[in-house]
């Protein structure tokens, strides 16, 4: 099969994501929908030649995979004059499958996005952590791109970037930017973390949080004056806080809940939600960290940071449920979606009928 051209059809089509499974034809995804190229469905040879295809455009082996020796495998590549690419190959039911996901060259622009000022005004922090939450898929890793970019055009500084794997690269501004590629640069968020401190950084950008050892390293580099950006998979700011903090030992939790309440600066959780039209757009939780939460953090409280968040709009925070609200109310979608995406159902749901939106 011949790949390019269908990864150009694919860019044309403003596809996201681009499935190869046995069993069906190809398929992509677009805009919250998926769509099947043809009625063609693939076997398990299809599948294979296509996966093989990937990795010769990617100048990779494919022989761990063929082999069985590897289960899953994930890397990125890029075509010239095209775009880039990240691939993840799998098996599945014992044939070779892959998911696609489409990275057009240059940088996203936030205003395509409907990224707003009061997310990217955290590229203007000097220190301490900024973590940016969601589910898979929901944009986190567009969000923190545009809050990089605005970084590395506004402020001379040195940006370290550990990703897995790398999706948009940066050009220089008025930053150096450093990208590191786990695993082709280094082996590990935790060994590229430490190496990073050591080379004079200004602003890390951690692809993910994953285990104590991670999480760690990151708070004592937010504390030692460096500005750090980093993701969860988690789909509130006091469920993040909790995660955190559940992910040591009990008898450290106390310590951490002190030191993340002294470097934690902001936590952007967010989510795609469809809209009216078809579309998609994100929706927003923001929470700033002010005397009041970090205190929450401190007393085990963070069960009270939703009514904080919900009474700081003036300090440029708000719930997940606000900004499903105004969603709502501004017809960008319906009633219905702003309930099922919502954080605190029956509280959203009742503020809905007072306003005559259900």
């Amino acid at each position: 099969m011949e790949l390019e051209p269908l990864l150009k059809e694919m860019i044309d089509a403003k596809a996201s994501d681009i499935f190869v499974v046995a069993g069906l034809p190809l398929s992509y995804s677009a805009h919250g929908q998926i769509t099947r190229l043809d009625d063609n469905k693939l076997f398990a040879e299809d599948t294979a030649k296509v996966v093989e295809a990937i990795y010769e455009l990617a100048h990779r082996d494919i022989g761990p995979m063929k082999a069985n020796q590897n289960h899953d495998e994930d890397f990125s590549f890029a075509i010239g004059g095209l775009g880039r690419f990240r691939a993840n190959v799998f098996r599945q039911r014992g044939s070779l499958s892959a998911v696609i996901r489409v990275i057009p060259f240059g940088l996203p622009n936030p205003e395509d996005y409907e990224i707003g000022e009061d997310v990217l005004r955290l590229s203007k922090l000097q220190k301490g952590m900024v973590l940016v939450t969601g589910p898979a898929g929901s944009g986190k890793s567009t969000t923190l791109t545009c809050i990089i970019d605005r970084l590395n055009q506004e402020r001379s500084s040195h940006i370290i970037t550990m990703e897995d794997p790398i999706e948009y690269v940066h050009r220089h501004g008025k930053s150096i930017v450093t990208q590191r590629e786990i695993p082709t640069d280094v082996a590990t968020f935790a060994e590229a973390l430490r190496s990073a401190l050591r080379e004079a950084p200004d602003v890390i950008l951690l692809g993910e949080m994953r285990d104590p050892e991670t999480v760690a390293t990151a708070m004592t580099a937010a504390e030692m004056s460096q500005l750090l950006f980093s993701t969860l998979h988690t789909t509130s700011a006091s469920g993040t806080v909790d995660r955190i903090v559940d992910t040591f030992p009990a008898e450290q939790q106390r310590q951490i809940r002190i030191q993340l309440s002294l470097v934690l600066q902001a936590i952007v959780c967010q989510q795609l939600v469809p809209t009216v039209d078809g579309r998609m757009t994100p929706a927003f939780e923001i929470m700033i960290s002010n005397p009041a939460i970090r205190n929450l953090i401190r007393e085990e409280k963070t069960y009270q940071i939703d009514s904080v968040i919900a009474s700081s709009g003036k300090d440029g925070m708000r719930t997940m449920d606000q900004s499903l609200f105004n969603l709502a109310k501004a017809g960008r979608i319906t009633a219905e979606t702003a309930l099922r995406f919502s954080i605190h159902e029956e509280a959203l749901e009742r503020r809905l009928e007072r306003e005559g939106l259900l």
